[in-house]
């Protein structure tokens, strides 16, 4: 019984918030730069125009970024001009 309790405290402890880490940034940082970083992870990119697109951030050319996966649009990915994106979400806990 007492490993058991052990068991599922332990349990307990390792199902807590995980927590990401917080994106650095420097004065040389652009856009292109900050996605390339999260090459592979899912992102928010804020447009000019208001509306937000989630995805996986698949490829950064120096024009241009490649979404696949997108939220609410599994099937579709996404090329989106850098000139365009306002700012980019990272998520930095589950």
């Amino acid at each position: 019984m007492r490993t058991l309790l052990a068991s599922i405290a332990l349990s307990a402890l390792l199902c807590g918030p995980v927590y990401a880490q917080s994106p650095d940034v420097s004065d040389s940082d652009t856009i292109a730069s900050v996605l390339t970083a999260q090459k592979g992870k899912r992102v928010v990119l804020r447009l000019r125009s208001g509306q937000d697109v989630t995805g996986t951030v698949k490829a950064v050319t120096p024009k241009l970024v490649h979404l696949a996966t997108l939220s609410g649009r599994e099937f579709f990915d996404a090329v989106i001009a850098l000139e365009s994106i306002e700012s980019v979400q990272l998520r930095t806990r589950q």
